[in-house]
């Protein structure tokens, strides 16, 4: 059925993983970090300050941890309490779409502007180490903070044309389109990539010199998300194939 949802730590920039006192790099390119409002990571609150190594500045790879992924966590706080809202999205560009209900209380929340952090992560592999301490995550992960923004008219039409681009590829062209009611019926939200941050952690296990001889498998299972076999509506009325993603 194709090749897997998500690629490797290979395709972008990768930090190296400090678990105590012995940095281990994982080679990456080069980055010249930038500061101030846009940068990747080049803000007070999007700087990494646990494991700083990890970060990457390159806004390709920003770009390629969101275009990988298919969900994400939307986090507002509603009074005094936090809510991490799962929702499907799809870059636009330098922005983010989501979209959902208008009878949903948190999205007229934050249509009307709250604050607001997207968090994205691609689990990539399990690191087994030889010891508990030294197990972990390989990981690409991407947090972006900022304000959404309603899409009225035909920029909703479009986004939600997008939208389906990213999760349901070469559907639009074929599906019935959205009615007055349903578009009524749904909000639109763009973020906008201003304030961003990445860490990407890749590699093999950074056990000690005195846990080698442990006769304890130490290694990376990989982690990849693929399509199954497509089952098929048993009302379906046509003799149709199914979608070759």
């Amino acid at each position: 059925m194709g090749p897997a949802l998500t690629g490797g730590p290979g395709s972008g920039g990768a930090g190296s993983r400090d678990t105590g006192d012995r940095p281990r790099t994982v080679a990456h390119p080069v980055e010249e970090r930038a500061d101030g409002p846009g940068a990747v990571g080049g803000t007070p609150r999007t700087r990494v300050r646990r494991l700083p190594d990890l970060a990457v500045h390159d806004r390709a790879v920003l770009h390629a941890v969101l275009d990988a992924g298919r969900v994400g966590h939307l986090a507002i706080v509603d009074g005094d309490q936090p809510y991490a809202l799962p929702v499907a999205y799809a870059r636009d560009g330098d922005r983010v779409l989501v979209h959902g209900s208008t009878g949903s209380r948190l999205f007229r929340h934050l249509a009307a502007g709250a604050p607001a952090c997207l968090t994205v992560t691609l689990l990539d592999g399990l690191v087994l180490a030889r010891s508990a301490f030294e197990s972990s995550m390989n990981y690409r992960c991407a947090m972006v903070l900022g304000a959404l923004t309603a899409l009225d008219g035909v920029e909703k039409l479009a986004a939600l044309e997008r939208l389906s681009a990213q999760l349901l590829p070469g559907r639009w062209a074929v599906i019935r389109p959205p009615s007055a009611k349903e578009l009524a019926a749904t909000l639109v939200l763009a973020l906008p990539l201003d304030e961003c941050s990445v860490k990407v952690s890749a590699g093999p296990p950074d056990d000690p010199e005195d846990d080698l001889d442990r006769p304890v498998w130490a290694g990376v299972v990989p982690v990849v998300e693929a399509y199954g076999i497509p089952q098929p509506d048993p009302r379906l009325r046509h003799d149709l194939p199914p979608p070759e993603w």
